[in-house]
């Protein structure tokens, strides 16, 4: 599988293995969870997405227990997860009301966190989850820079950042953000013309993708829409499923997007890398961004 560079020292897998639901549904103990990873290895997929909040702030500590019960599991990937959402859940349950926290405190604090439940000795990638309004962004970036300097983590970027937030932050930086992981699927592609994935494209920073399925919208309803019908079509023509053709739709892009996907289901991992399989010419990008749209372009 195709590799992509974040810095000399730190490249992704193309498309990552993510984790967000990891405690929702299905079997999530170490075993079951390694039977997916290693389906995923298989493919060329490396990367395993990840963020303190997700299943209630008790995801990594299941991955953790996955790391630990398969001893050299953890050489053969890289480890991306997020911090600064504070919900009234789990170890933050005293918490008055969800918001976010980027100050130093708080950045260390779930860092040492995450290290440990994943029993692991460096982040590969940390992301700031969320745009802070209240951010210091002169202490947040010092805490971020320490954190590279010190090892915990390899590199750092962003999660769902606006051209502008990402700017502020790495004003006050010394090290580079490498990549903003933002929505972006057939179902939410104003990424595409508001100024979010030309300014990533213009700086050469790959963009990881979230929801790359519309959060599943596009591959467990109905072919009762035109963009359904069109996801089919070319599935059809291709020997894919659906998912297989909105997930290379996202490929397609010059500027290197890395979608996330995110599956308990084994059988549905095992076809992840079908997408590369998928002839996307210009003409069928547009199809599909025409149905997307529900118009014609101008």
């Amino acid at each position: 599988m195709q590799r992509v560079i974040l810095n000399e020292d730190l490249s992704l897998s193309r498309m990552v293995l993510g984790l967000w639901r990891l405690t929702d549904y299905g079997d999530s103990s170490p075993a079951a969870l390694q039977a997916r990873i290693e389906v995923a290895l298989d493919q060329g997929i490396t990367t395993i997405d990840q963020a303190d909040i997700y299943g209630g702030y008790m995801s990594e500590e299941v991955f953790g227990n996955c790391l630990r019960g398969s001893p050299g599991l953890r050489e053969r990937v890289e480890i991306v997860t997020k911090c600064d959402i504070v919900a009234p859940v789990g170890r933050h349950a005293s918490a008055r009301v969800k918001h976010y926290d980027t100050s130093r405190g708080h950045i260390e604090t779930s860092v040492e966190a995450s290290l440990k439940l994943m029993g692991i000795d460096q982040i590969d990638l940390l992301l700031i989850h969320r745009p802070d309004p209240l951010m210091d962004h002169n202490e947040t970036g010092r805490a971020l820079d320490d954190l590279v300097a010190a090892g915990k983590v390899r590199a750092v970027g962003v999660s769902n950042f606006r051209p502008w937030d990402w700017k502020l932050l790495q004003s006050a930086m010394s090290s580079p953000l490498v990549t903003n992981q933002i929505e972006i699927s057939l179902l939410h592609h104003a990424p595409l013309t508001n100024g979010d994935v030309a300014y990533h494209q213009m700086n050469k920073t790959p963009m990881m993708a979230w929801s790359p399925l519309g959060g599943g919208a596009l591959v467990a309803a109905a072919a009762d829409t035109v963009l359904l019908k069109c996801l089919d079509t070319i599935a059809a023509k291709n020997g894919v499923d659906r998912a297989a053709v909105a997930v290379a739709w996202l490929l397609a892009h010059p500027s290197g997007i890395v979608p996330v996907m995110g599956s308990n289901n084994i059988d549905r991992i095992r076809n992840f890398s079908d997408a590369f399989n998928v002839q996307m010419d210009r003409q069928t990008w547009y199809e599909l961004y025409t149905a997307a749209l529900g118009n014609e372009v101008p």
